[in-house]
């Protein structure tokens, strides 16, 4: 959802350059079960334009229609929506929409601590019934600040909160520089990743060769220990040089991300653990069992594209650690 406030934030300040007024609105609460959960949001201009979505579509119209009073009163209120009886949901909604009204320099740090990896805390003050409420505000709050979104008052004692931790967006690293890394990179920025692409100096490449990418490293094997990695991050090795590869594994040894692809037949991944095995004898072997091979989800996948959505399935399901099923063979809840 980290990156979904960031867009949000980012059409905020778009419309404040411009002298546009917006309004925020934020599931806050959920009785049953609904399209999404509560801490998704959405933007309302005062044009009634909108970023973000709170469900698949049936609830937007009427956030839009309600966010006119937010703009004419200037203060918060809650609404609420019952998917029973409109769309069999079994849910309902309680949605806070507020004034957003933050000052510049605090909208910067924000984006700045989304930009640099850094976690957010998200407390929104809200009741359980319908009704205007000039207090009741949302809480952002990073490393070494915490902002309302907009100053109509103080929280009450019987108010409710609803706290969310927003982590790094997940980030995945492609090693490669083909026309398949492109494709893996266009959809993985369609789901909210944040992509970027490493390749050996000697590529013909820029940036904008891969469609949604934030950076393009350009580094020896070495180098690219430099890159931040963490447990928020996955890997897909595709350079299509058995070479490279080798020479990139030898140089991520000990490096742990949450998900760790090799592109390429079976045959290929074991010709590749072999030499690396004997470049390297005293490698950990908990370094060599992360490895994904042949990387991706069994789809029958062919294209490029194809291939794209195979590999970020099984990075999913390995994130978020589920099997890889369909959902009419589970039991129970889709969301558990």
């Amino acid at each position: 959802m980290t990156h979904e406030l960031e867009s949000i934030l980012k059409a905020y300040q778009t419309n404040k350059k411009n002298g546009v007024q917006s309004v925020l609105a934020t599931v806050v609460d959920l009785d049953g079960s609904s399209y999404r959960k509560p801490g998704v949001r959405m933007l309302i201009d005062a044009h009634q334009n909108t970023v973000g979505a709170v469900s698949g579509g049936c609830v937007e119209k009427d956030i839009v229609f309600q966010a006119q009073k937010v703009f004419e009163s200037g203060e918060a209120l809650i609404m609420t929506y019952d998917g029973r009886y409109r769309l069999g949901c079994e849910g309902v909604l309680y949605i806070l929409i507020e004034p957003l009204e933050l000052a510049e320099e605090h909208l910067s740090l924000i984006l700045t601590q989304i930009k640099e990896r850094k976690p957010l805390e998200i407390r929104s003050f809200y009741r359980r019934e319908v009704g205007t409420y000039p207090h009741l505000n949302t809480r952002i709050s990073g490393e070494g600040f915490e902002f309302t979104v907009h100053h109509r008052g103080a929280e009450q004692s019987d108010d409710l909160i609803f706290t969310q931790d927003l982590l790094p967006k997940f980030k995945l690293l492609i090693i490669g520089a083909e026309h398949d890394a492109v494709a893996l990179s266009q959809m993985a920025t369609q789901l909210g990743w944040s992509v970027e692409i490493i390749a050996s100096p000697d590529e013909q490449k820029e940036l904008s060769y891969f469609e949604g990418a934030s950076e393009l490293h350009l580094l020896s094997y070495e180098q690219i220990k430099q890159v931040q990695i963490d447990e928020n991050t996955a890997i897909v090795l595709m350079t299509h040089s058995l070479q490279k590869d080798l020479q990139y594994l030898l140089a991520l040894e000990n490096k742990f991300p949450v998900y760790f692809g090799l592109l390429g037949p079976r045959k290929r991944k074991e010709e590749l653990l072999n030499k690396l095995i004997e470049l390297q004898p005293e490698i950990q072997l908990d370094y060599i069992e992360q490895f994904k091979g042949p990387a991706g989800l069994d789809l029958g996948a062919q294209s490029a594209h194809e291939i794209a959505l195979a590999i970020l399935a099984e990075i999913l399901s390995v994130s978020r650690e589920k099997d890889a099923r369909t959902l009419s063979q589970k039991k129970g809840a889709i969301h558990d």
